[in-house]
């Protein structure tokens, strides 16, 4: 009887030492380096399971011991993630226990869209229709259209999409990189309008994003901006039309070819600012923020004419005589 406990005894050490080898051992190919040499994305699918990812990632060599893989559902089922669906970079080095939790995490792989200062509504769709891996949902609307389904029918969409760089995911759409840009240009223009000046020629923030507008168009160079703002808001208070050449563009549209000719000048269009009073009806561009903030906070002085050196800068005259000096200096001359 003695002997035969013996034996049990050695045969229940032996088979928890084989238990522990085996556990030891399925352990190391879970956490055995993933099959990848570089980055590799790899995309979990919408609705995906856990075994239909892990049979996938077998088949494309990624994962080498499915069993194992199959063994921790069961054994360890707290510490599978629930799979997100979305592109993820694998990366060299990883175990299989970090590929699960990143393939269940929101790190997901992003690519940036640029929205430059000083773009149009068309040009920001032209580019949005052209980021990869964006999902389009506004192709086949027309302007008025994406504003609609923006939930703001009837506002002209010229200016109304802060400028800057914004990181979308596989899945994304083009409409919600317009609603992020679009709520942070009416969040930001209700700041700077909060901030503004009191004795200021325009009475609404819309009108603030008409001038930053103008301003954006006018000039490259950050030092100017204020300046150039100080202009307009004298030309304004005075009566004086605002004359400025970016709207005569804007209002010319696609027959625009690179230059302007005085008929340019003359035509009748609402937003040629040689010909009609005060602002133009809507922005001509996007304002980024300096912009935005020099219109409500134009520089004081006495200037009331500026033009084009020819390097991004501009010269700015108190008097109309200085102001043909220049103009004769800086573009006829040239």
């Amino acid at each position: 009887m003695l002997r035969v406990v013996k034996t049990l005894a050695v045969l229940a050490v032996l088979a928890g030492v084989a238990a522990l080898a085996g556990y030891r051992y399925w352990e190391s190919r879970i956490e055995a380096p993933i099959a990848v040499d570089e980055t590799t994305l790899y995309e979990v699918p919408r609705g995906a399971g856990y075994h239909q990812v892990v049979r996938d990632l077998a088949s494309r060599g990624i994962l080498r011991d499915v069993w194992a893989f199959r063994l921790l559902i069961r054994l360890e089922p707290d510490s599978v993630p629930s799979l997100r669906a979305g592109e993820y970079a694998l990366e060299p080095g990883m175990d299989g226990r970090e590929l699960l939790a990143l393939l269940g995490s929101n790190q997901v792989v992003t690519y940036p869209v640029t929205i430059p200062e000083g773009w149009t509504f068309a040009q920001v769709r032209a580019a949005l229709a052209e980021a990869p891996k964006l999902t389009q949902r506004t192709a086949e609307l027309s302007d008025a259209e994406v504003m609609a389904r923006l939930d703001r029918e009837g506002k002209h969409p010229e200016g109304w999409f802060f400028p800057d760089t914004y990181h979308y995911h596989k899945g994304m759409s083009d409409l919600e990189i317009l609603r992020q840009a679009h709520e942070r240009m009416e969040a930001m223009l209700e700041r700077v309008w909060a901030e503004r000046q009191d004795d200021l020629p325009i009475d609404t923030p819309y009108e603030a994003l008409i001038l930053a507008s103008l301003i954006e168009r006018e000039t490259g160079a950050p030092e100017e901006r204020r300046e150039i703002a100080g202009v307009f808001k004298r030309r304004l208070e005075r009566g004086m039309r605002l004359q400025t050449d970016p709207t005569v563009i804007y209002g010319m549209g696609e027959r625009y070819a690179g230059n302007i000719t005085r008929a340019d000048l003359r035509e009748a269009t609402p937003y040629n600012t040689y010909v009609i009073d005060g602002l133009p009806p809507t922005p001509i561009a996007l304002p980024g923020r300096a912009a935005l903030e020099a219109a409500v906070d134009p520089e004081p002085g006495e200037t009331l004419y500026f033009v084009a050196r020819g390097d991004g800068t501009h010269h700015f005259s108190r008097t109309l005589r200085e102001h043909n000096n220049a103009v004769n200096r800086y573009i006829r001359n040239r």
